[in-house]
């Protein structure tokens, strides 16, 4: 298709910005045509409002699903994994199985977690059945690490409880809304030192579903030796992750942020736990990555802030790659064109989930893969005849 992409953006960030300049693309501003607008979250939410009500051309495309935050606000997603573990139920899925305690054998991969204050009384029923738990409460809407600190008493969250001289729940006005989840206190150390994933996935149509996963991800490290301690339990350079947190430790490294590359992690693993190991649990992260996807329609809102040269350096090679997956040679955008891009163009993404490929596979392939079944390729990463093979249940 002739013509220059016209782009536009919110986010002055040298990674886009130099992306689009680079392929010869065209900057506008958002009152005039636009082709491709990499929106933030609160221009997402701005533009596609019901009273605005803005539906996009066909020549148009934005980096985001407008209803993001179904995915990305925590008590959003918690509410759609429960939802679709339970629509998989009626349906009959041998996905939602359950075993003997009622514990779901394939889709467990969410905590138990409350809505605070609507779940207050639930949540203290479950509190009480072991009391010496350790809890973890997040506000619902915030982001970095903001307002997150772990609980081991009820009294510690009396502000989310009943109002005992009224017995009706305080103004919501007056408490933010929480989500709260049992803390996973024996978690994998690496070091001694707690450490999260950052993985960027790209999802590319919804209907049907088509996603990419980014091979470039990096991990975050705590700072501060994990203790499972009641004692350390305000200290949050043990706790947390954010680099919004760890960049004021002191023993923060502002050269490497904290960071290990998911390339390097896979070594390490494979190299203490071995590959097949490895592999699996991959594979199960991929997994989990689907089914949440799976459970509503939406994009992820990765932070394009470089903290380190390499974090820059890797920030511009996924937007490049995304680019190139988005916007197919860098022409006008076309809501029509629906085809997998060539593996050529993929860069390092690799495709995650096609469902347009699954179909017809259905519930009992992917069924087989969680139990380790095999039904032509192996479930997880195998080799035939020296080439990779896929997991079954892609």
């Amino acid at each position: 298709m002739a013509g220059k992409v016209k782009w536009v953006t919110d986010i002055e960030k040298s990674v886009l910005i130099n992306n689009f300049e680079k392929r010869g693309w065209v900057q506008v501003t958002e009152n005039e045509d636009w082709n491709f607008y990499w929106m933030s979250v609160q221009t997402i939410r701005n533009v596609f409002s019901v009273e605005t009500g803005y539906r996009l051309s066909d020549d148009q495309i934005v980096n985001h699903f407008p209803n993001h935050y179904e995915l990305t606000r925590k008590d959003l997603m918690v509410k759609n994994i429960k939802r679709y573990r339970k629509e998989l139920e009626k349906e009959g899925s041998p996905l939602a199985e359950k075993d003997e305690n009622g514990k779901y054998l394939y889709l467990d991969f969410v905590p138990v977690t409350y809505m605070l204050p609507a779940d207050y009384n639930l949540f203290v029923e479950e509190f009480r059945k072991s009391p010496s738990s350790t809890w973890i409460m997040k506000p619902c809407g915030k982001a970095q690490g903001k307002g997150i600190f772990l609980i081991n008493k009820l009294s510690q969250i009396k502000k989310w409880s009943r109002d005992s001289k009224t017995s009706s729940f305080v103004s919501q006005s007056n408490k933010e809304a929480y989500v709260i989840s049992l803390y996973i206190n024996n978690p994998l150390l690496i070091g001694g030192r707690k450490f999260d994933l950052r993985l960027y996935v790209l999802v590319s149509t919804y209907r049907p579903l088509r996603c990419y996963m980014y091979k470039l991800g990096f991990c975050r490290f705590c700072t501060v030796k994990y203790t499972p301690s009641t004692s350390e339990l305000d200290n949050m350079f043990v706790h947390l992750t954010n680099v919004a947190i760890q960049k004021h430790g002191d023993d923060y490294n502002h050269i490497h942020g904290g960071k290990w590359t998911v390339s390097n992690l896979r070594l390490y693993l494979e190299s203490t736990r071995g590959k097949e190991v490895t592999s699996k649990l991959f594979d199960e992260i991929h997994w989990i990555i689907v089914q949440s996807l799976k459970a509503v329609a939406v994009n992820a809102s990765p932070s394009l802030t470089s903290s380190t040269a390499n974090d820059r350096i890797l920030k511009y090679n996924l937007i490049n790659d995304t680019l190139n997956i988005a916007v197919p040679n860098g022409e006008i955008p076309d809501c029509k064109w629906n085809k997998s891009p060539p593996k050529e163009v993929l860069g390092n993404y690799e495709i995650l989930y096609d469902e347009e490929l699954a179909q017809g596979d259905g519930a009992e392939r992917e069924l087989r893969s969680r139990q380790g079944q095999s039904q032509g390729p192996r479930a997880g990463r195998s080799r035939d005849a020296g080439r990779a093979v896929l997991t079954t249940w892609k």
